[in-house]
């Protein structure tokens, strides 16, 4: 008599059906869209049982990590893809690429710093900022992008019609917020109270501005200036500082006529 000895789990006898039913029943449909494939590796041997499950769960956290991503970066709003892999660090010897490279690895986001980006228009501030963002999310943080004046109209749109609590939540709950084009003309009042509480209710989450002024240059474009020194204490003395000393990009891209 020939004895047969079954090296993992195989397809024989399994009620698939049912076993489809818990997977979907616990949430685990990363395993449920490998089962197949684990199974005929099992049923030739690949796989004893331990490896088997392991296989499975691995292909879950995969599919969790994998889905996590995809909703974080779309909570971001970013509006463009921006990546470090894609910005072209020898275009300038201006461009201080060590420096982004050391911020890259945003550590900062998980001890509550900040990062300010300024240089002149054009020289790839959003791009870098936008970057950062993506190796926050891959970080496992979550992330909201915006430019400035957007946020501004949005928390104004908020006084109007009483939803500026719930406006505010969206711009202070995410661990990296990324003020872009921040500072291009002077606050009104509102605005720059508007600008406080966000910086104030954010104490141990991190803030990205890009800008083209300096920062000792934004103190006069608020027309309170106790409310200035506060804010702008809380955000650049907590900041590592990038300055970007190029020319435009787009001017090198301009057509010939």
């Amino acid at each position: 008599m020939t004895t047969t000895t079954s090296t993992g789990p195989g397809p024989v006898g399994a009620d698939r059906t049912q076993l489809a039913a818990s997977l979907r029943a616990l949430r685990l449909s990363g395993m449920l869209g490998s089962l197949e494939n684990r199974l005929a590796q099992a049923a030739d041997g690949q796989l004893g049982f331990l490896d088997f499950l392991q296989a499975l769960c691995l292909d879950e956290i995969n599919r969790r990590d994998s889905t996590g991503l995809e909703r974080r970066t779309r909570a971001a709003r970013f509006e463009s893809d921006g990546r470090i892999e894609n910005f072209d660090f020898t275009a300038d010897p201006g461009i201080p690429a060590a420096r982004i490279r050391d911020l890259a690895n945003t550590e900062w986001v998980r001890t509550g710093q900040h990062v300010i980006i300024s240089g002149p228009v054009g020289t790839g501030k959003t791009h870098i900022a936008t970057a950062f963002g993506h190796q926050a999310i891959r970080a496992g943080h979550t992330v909201r992008f915006a430019p400035t004046s957007r946020i501004l109209a949005d928390l104004a749109g908020g006084h109007a019609d009483g939803s500026w609590p719930r406006r505010l939540r969206a711009y202070t709950k995410p661990d990296l917020l990324i003020l872009d084009d921040f500072a291009m003309r002077e606050f009104t009042p509102a605005q720059g109270d508007d600008l406080y509480e966000i910086v104030n209710e954010r104490p141990a989450r991190s803030i990205i501005v890009t800008t083209n002024r300096a920062p000792e240059q934004w103190y006069p474009l608020f027309p309170n200036q106790v409310v200035a020194e506060s804010l702008l204490d809380r955000l650049v003395n907590n900041a590592h500082q990038i300055t970007i000393q190029t020319g435009s990009y787009r001017a090198r891209s301009r057509p010939n006529n």
